[in-house]
């Protein structure tokens, strides 16, 4: 016989669920990764709108509020006030779906990024955390391309299969990139203190960042204070350089930054496939994209950073106090928020300094450039591994000396062949109108109506006026 439990045991075993930690760790961290969702696009723009603003030599917004601070509030509430217009032959469901579906991947996205030790939704620690994050990504293209179509507008549409292309080829090269730090997982697995099994490496962003942040307890109070949980000279940045630029590169093509902006190019005077939106649903495109950064700065901190780990955090978190764990859990917010604005930064750095892109040059350079790249690391990195480990008996310690010898070196090769390649496919664009310019200096002078080859046609003078008078 089966027993049903009476409304007394439901109700107390539900409200022993709603006191207990793990539930109350859910609601700091849920309201913790929603507000930095809702608020990071507002301080990201007023940040923007004045780094930019610094780097030419120039003011950035200064009228409303103390130098200018409430101008991204008084534009968040002009988004907000201002009328949503819909196109009359518009697909109406899918037209107003659209921001939705490019906004939920950004939100989803975070639930695999613990922003401390405490605040992280339980289960955070995901053990497929990249695989997640990934599939997020992905989905965001569906949301471009579904504005486009919606919008029943070529331009509109132009831009959204733009943004599909660049997303789905950028995709590729961001996710190889990522291979190279899952290795050096799979090397270091099993070691004297490193976590998991021998061979057996992690794609979950918690556990890479542990392997980032390896420190033995001296007994030195300030040692252990500091370097406990926070060893920068053991982050894989030092390790895979180039994997870092690779990825951040293609971070800024699936974000539609610039250089990689062409779905909403202005030159084109129209905003791509947010051409037809006003007001909050214009707002939730706005928050995407500037979500998106946040995500993709977040990923490079936990992969190739460190993540929130920095001075005094595990110490504290570890003295099992719930004061000092307090301050241990909001040093950590701290560190790993200004990491991502710190990279953040560097999106708005690319914006303020190189050109945007034609569409060739933006196919060629995912396809021809980073694909090749690397999946050549991936092969350099394991046949390293193969030679120096497995053949030569050397330590780890060696192969990783030797792999990011070889790595810096393929990034300073990197940079000079993308340098070359530039320069010769902008020549190669830009060759007839080279010829056009040379053959119209090489034709001789056209002489003028009403003088010679070279020379000014005389005025006639105005009647009573003689020459060099007044």
């Amino acid at each position: 016989m089966y027993s049903i439990p009476l409304a007394d045991d439901l109700g107390s075993q539900l409200l022993h669920g709603i006191i207990s930690w793990q539930f109350l760790q859910f609601v700091v961290s849920f309201l913790t990764i929603f507000g930095f969702i809702m608020t990071s696009a507002v301080i990201l723009i007023l940040w923007e709108r004045k780094f930019m603003g610094w780097m030419q030599d120039r003011y950035g917004p200064i009228h409303t509020g103390p130098w200018g601070l409430l101008q991204t509030a008084a534009d968040v509430g002009k988004l907000l006030l201002k009328e949503d217009i819909h196109v009359a032959n518009a697909d109406k469901a899918t037209f107003l779906l659209a921001p939705s579906v490019f906004l939920a991947p950004v939100v989803a996205a975070f639930a695999v990024m613990p922003f401390s030790p405490y605040i992280g939704i339980p289960g955070s620690a995901l053990a497929t955390g990249i695989i997640y994050y990934v599939a997020m990504s992905s989905i965001d293209v569906v949301g471009v391309v579904m504005a486009g179509w919606g919008s029943n507008n070529k331009y509109a549409i132009i831009g959204g299969l733009r943004s599909a292309s660049q997303m789905i080829s950028y995709e590729l090269p961001l996710v190889l990139s990522l291979v190279g730090v899952v290795i050096l997982t799979s090397v270091l697995a099993g070691h004297p203190g490193y976590p998991g099994q021998d061979g057996i490496g992690t794609i979950s962003l918690r556990e890479i960042m542990d392997f980032q942040n390896i420190w033995h307890k001296t007994g030195i109070g300030i040692l252990d204070f500091i370097f406990e949980g926070f060893t920068p000279w053991a982050w894989f940045f030092l390790v895979q350089p180039l994997m870092l630029v690779i990825y951040y590169t293609c971070g800024l093509a699936e974000t539609n930054r610039s250089p990689f902006d062409l779905p909403e190019a202005e030159s084109e005077l129209v905003a791509g496939y947010a051409t037809e939106y006003s007001g909050l649903r214009w707002a939730l495109f706005y928050l995407g994209e500037y979500g998106n950064m946040a995500i993709v700065s977040a990923v490079a901190s936990y992969l190739f950073l460190g993540g929130f780990s920095g001075p005094g955090v595990a110490y504290l978190t570890g003295l099992n106090s719930l004061w000092w764990g307090f301050v241990g859990n909001i040093l950590g917010l701290v560190y790993f928020i200004l990491k991502i604005y710190l990279l953040c930064s560097v999106f708005i750095w690319v914006r303020t300094t190189l050109p945007r892109l034609r569409a060739d040059q933006l196919m060629q350079f995912a396809w021809l450039i980073l694909i090749p790249v690397t999946l050549g690391n991936i092969v350099v990195t394991a046949l390293l591994y193969l030679v120096a480990v497995q053949a030569l008996g050397l330590p780890i310690l060696a192969f990783l000396i030797i792999v990011g010898v070889v790595n810096w070196a393929a990034f300073f090769g990197f940079v000079w062949i993308v340098g070359r390649v530039t320069v010769s496919s902008t020549r190669k664009a830009m060759a007839p109108a080279i010829r056009a310019q040379r053959r119209a200096a090489t034709l001789p002078a056209t002489p003028l109506r009403e003088g010679g080859a070279g020379q000014a046609p005389q005025l006639p003078q105005h009647a009573g006026v003689a020459s060099g008078q007044k």
